[in-house]
């Protein structure tokens, strides 16, 4: 058993050694905003395989220009602890494994917001544990040569908000049709709950399980003093222009 357990960290080790050579050099990162992203040439690929076109919608929008309401809303539905940790969760991690080794298969990510943007920056959506390896390498590379504001600004910038739609400003103005200065607490965590299965579900659908999402995110937004403790999980008559949804 001791000889097994040796052999795997050996293993890991060389796995480690080996990825450290293929890592992307992040540091250009610091003031240059990348033109396209290996989860776009994932989409890519697929939209040719479908015979499909594939015209990505993008607007690069720095930070402050995002409404605080958006903001704060992303951090507490995709990543509370942004600010506390070095780009990973242990207790995440943690549940991660408890679950995927109830269900026996790859079923919580348990990934942090920059885990999420090392993904999208440079790897491929398989579930492999290879792929989380590299993930995570990238993820500690990015911590360590970036600062949090730009990590969470290249985040908010080339995530994943609907079918070829890249970035909050372009799901502001697909949704809402404003820019994403101008987003009410409401339309913020409409967004920010969409997220990670945007190609499933778009801000204004309301299946139970993304209703409960929306709801448990505001409450957790009053907690932390975002948003008034009045303000309702959403408003009357929150449907959505319908007709821009279903085109998408």
């Amino acid at each position: 058993m001791r000889k097994t357990a040796i052999a795997a960290i050996l293993v890991l080790a060389s796995y480690v050694g080996a990825s450290a050579w293929r890592l992307p050099n992040v540091e250009v990162l610091r003031d240059h905003d990348p033109d396209s992203t290996a989860f776009m040439g994932f989409r890519q690929a697929q939209a040719l395989r479908q015979g499909a076109e594939f015209r990505p919608y993008q607007v690069w929008t720095p930070l402050e220009r995002f409404s605080p309401n958006l903001v704060n809303a992303v951090l507490i539905a995709e990543d509370d602890t942004f600010y506390r940790h070095n780009g990973f969760d242990l207790d995440q991690i943690r549940e991660a494994v408890r679950v995927d080794l109830k269900k026996r298969r790859y079923a919580y990510g348990g990934s942090t917001l920059t885990q999420q943007l090392a993904r999208n920056l440079y790897l491929s959506p398989d579930k492999t544990l290879s792929r989380k390896l590299r993930e995570a390498f990238i993820a500690w590379k990015l911590e360590r040569h970036l600062s949090k504001r730009r990590i969470l600004e290249l985040y908010l910038n080339v995530a994943e908000w609907g079918p070829g739609v890249y970035g909050v400003q372009a799901a502001s103005r697909t949704y809402f049709s404003k820019d994403a200065s101008e987003l009410t607490v409401e339309e913020a965590v409409a967004l920010a709950c969409t997220p990670p299965s945007p190609r499933r579900f778009h801000p204004f659908a309301r299946t139970e399980k993304l209703v409960r999402r929306r709801e448990n995110v505001l409450q957790r937004m009053r907690e932390a003093g975002f948003v008034p403790a009045e303000l309702p999980a959403e408003p009357a008559g929150f449907q959505g222009p319908a007709s821009e949804v279903s085109a998408l």
